[in-house]
């Protein structure tokens, strides 16, 4: 099975400078794990301790936001887009 993961200008220091990345999981749980496995260092900079999507990160599964859906546990199938969007504040 196969996600397309895009990732950030900031993370992309740990993907050897990809902007797009192909991985696998079950869900966005797993997927976390896959980039780590394929990226190593990114899933501290994606996770807290707790294995949660940090905060700070805005996570979307064909441009639905993980937060209304099943968050770390939202089902992922092939062919999935998964986009890692920082959150921006500002005034």
């Amino acid at each position: 099975m196969s996600v397309k993961v895009l990732v950030p200008t900031a993370l992309q220091k740990f993907t050897k400078n990809q902007a797009t990345l192909e991985c696998s999981g079950t869900n966005i749980a797993d997927l976390f794990d896959s980039l780590e496995k394929a990226c190593p260092g990114i899933k501290s900079r994606l996770c807290d301790e707790e294995g949660k999507p940090r905060r700070f990160l805005n996570l979307y599964v064909n441009s639905e936001d993980i937060r209304f859906l099943e968050g770390s546990q939202t089902t992922l199938k092939d062919g999935d887009e998964v986009s890692i969007v920082p959150a921006v504040a500002g005034g």
